[in-house]
C-alpha cells in the first residue's frame, strides 16, 4: 500500500514537471526573471519543509559534497535560463525534446567520467537519439541551419548533463536537502544574471502573478517534494524509466493547450529521442559488450526542477 502511494506521488510529480512550459507561457516576463522567481518561491518552500523536519543536515558534515551540490544547482540554474528562453524561441515541444538529450550526454560520457563501459544498449540508445534529433530539426537544418531556439536548447541540455555529473559527486546529500540547496543555488545564479543584465528591480504584470506563484509553489516546491519523498520507496529502475513520462507529458500539454503541432517526421524524432534515452537507461545493466571486463553502474541521479 505504501509503495502504491509512493508511485502515485511520483507520477503526479512528473506530470507537474511536464507542465513547466505550459505555465511559463502564461508569464509575461523574461526567461531569467521567470527562473529567478520560480526558484526563489520553490526554494523557500523546500527550505521550510527541511527545517520543519528537523533532521540532521548531511551538508554540515561534508563540505566537499556540499560544494558539489551547490555547483550542481548553479548548473541547473544556467540550464533553466537557456531552456526557458528556448521555450519562447522555438516552442515548448521542440525545446523539451532537445533539452532531454542531457541525460544521454551523461550516458555517453560515463566511460570517461565514471569509468563505466560502453554497452550495446548505450550505443543503440545514443544512435536513436541522434537520429531523432535529425528528424526533429530537419526543417531547420535544411533552411537556415541551427536556429537560436535549437542552440539554446542544446546549451540547456549540456548544463543539464553537467548538473547531473556534479550532483553525483555530492552523493552524501540526498532528498529534500539536496533539492533545497540546488534550487536555492539556482535562484542565486538567476538573481546574479538578472541583476547584471536588467538591474535589481523589475515589474510583474498583474496577469502574471498567479502563474508565477503556481510555478514556484506547485511546479517547483510541491513537485520536488513529491518527487524526492516518493522516489526513495521505489525501485531505481522504475524511477529511471518512469521519468520519461515528464517529456512525454510536456509534448501532450503543449499540443492540447498551446496548440503546438509536430510534423509526422518530428513525431518520429520524438519517439526516437525519448525511446532511445529510455532504452539506454533501462537496458544498461542487462547488455554488455564482450570486450569490456570492468563496469561500474551509474546510479540514477535525481534531478531538481
Amino acid at each position: 500500500m505504501e509503495n502504491s502511494k509512493s508511485y502515485i506521488k511520483f507520477i503526479i510529480s512528473l506530470l507537474i514537471f511536464g507542465s513547466n512550459g505550459l505555465v511559463a507561457s502564461l508569464i509575461s516576463l523574461s526567461s531569467n526573471e521567470i527562473v529567478f522567481l520560480r526558484t526563489f518561491i520553490g526554494g523557500i518552500f523546500l527550505l521550510a519543509i527541511l527545517l520543519y523536519q528537523k533532521k540532521p543536515l548531511a551538508s554540515l558534515k561534508n563540505k566537499r559534497h556540499f560544494f558539489f551540490v551547490v555547483m550542481s544547482g548553479v548548473s541547473m540554474g544556467i540550464s533553466w535560463l537557456f531552456l526557458y528562453e528556448a521555450y519562447k524561441c522555438t516552442g515548448v515541444s521542440l525545446a523539451t525534446l532537445i533539452y532531454y538529450c542531457g541525460p544521454v550526454f551523461v550516458m555517453i560520457l560515463s566511460p570517461v567520467l565514471f569509468k563505466e563501459s560502453f554497452t550495446t544498449a548505450k550505443v543503440f540508445g545514443f544512435a536513436a537519439v541522434l537520429l531523432g534529433m535529425l528528424c526533429v530539426n530537419i526543417n531547420s537544418l535544411s533552411g537556415e541551419g541551427f536556429s537560436k531556439g535549437i542552440l539554446l536548447s542544446l546549451l540547456g541540455a549540456v548544463f543539464f548533463a553537467l548538473m547531473t555529473v556534479l550532483n553525483k559527486e555530492g552523493s552524501s546529500i540526498t532528498g529534500i536537502e539536496n533539492s533545497a540547496i540546488s534550487i536555492l543555488a539556482s535562484c542565486a545564479t538567476a538573481a546574479v544574471f538578472t541583476a547584471v543584465r536588467y538591474g535589481i528591480s523589475f515589474e510583474i504584470p498583474a496577469g502574471s502573478i498567479a502563474p508565477i506563484i503556481f510555478i514556484g509553489l506547485i511546479n517547483t516546491g510541491l513537485g520536488c517534494y513529491l518527487y524526492f519523498s516518493s522516489m526513495s520507496s521505489l525501485p531505481a529502475q522504475t524511477v529511471s524509466v518512469s521519468g520519461y513520462l515528464e517529456p512525454l507529458s510536456a509534448l501532450v500539454f503543449s499540443a492540447l493547450f498551446l496548440h503546438e503541432t509536430l510534423l509526422p517526421l518530428q513525431l518520429l524524432g520524438a519517439f526516437l529521442i525519448i525511446g532511445g534515452a529510455a532504452f539506454g537507461e533501462f537496458m544498461k545493466d542487462r547488455v554488455h559488450v564482450d570486450y569490456v571486463t570492468i563496469r561500474i553502474p551509474l546510479p540514477h541521479i535525481a534531478k531538481s526542477h
